[in-house]
């Protein structure tokens, strides 16, 4: 029971003991770099260059999305009268477009809306 006893009197004393003995030598911390420079507010003309353009085309019954960054086409959304609306893509940036079903290559992410608010 003695032994017990100052081994837990020992094991609270050497924090303290830690604490009291001098440091080495102390290295400043060195100073923070410079914070960088926000990024342009909303609506720059920075912005309006990275979003795509979108084009919308009534045929008929069906409604087609063209959609654009720098001037070249490269999704397109068709929404038809009945059914769900799906989308061609340009993978290659060839001008050829390929539907879900011709991209089984690769990583596919899911391109079709599951809930609306």
């Amino acid at each position: 029971m003695r032994r017990i006893i100052l081994a837990l009197l020992l094991s609270l004393a050497l924090p303290v003991v830690a604490q009291s003995t001098p440091p080495k030598k102390l290295v400043p911390i060195p100073e923070p770099p410079e914070m960088p420079l926000p990024s342009p507010s909303p609506g720059t003309e920075q912005d309006a260059a990275l979003e795509p353009q979108v084009t919308i085309i009534k045929r008929k019954e069906d409604t087609v999305e063209e959609y654009r960054s720098n001037g070249r086409l490269y999704m397109i959304k068709v929404t038809p009268h009945i059914g769900l609306p799906y989308y061609l893509i340009d993978n290659r940036g060839d001008g050829t477009f390929a539907t879900r079903s011709d991209m089984d290559q690769g990583i596919r992410p899911p391109m079709w809306v599951i809930h609306r608010f």
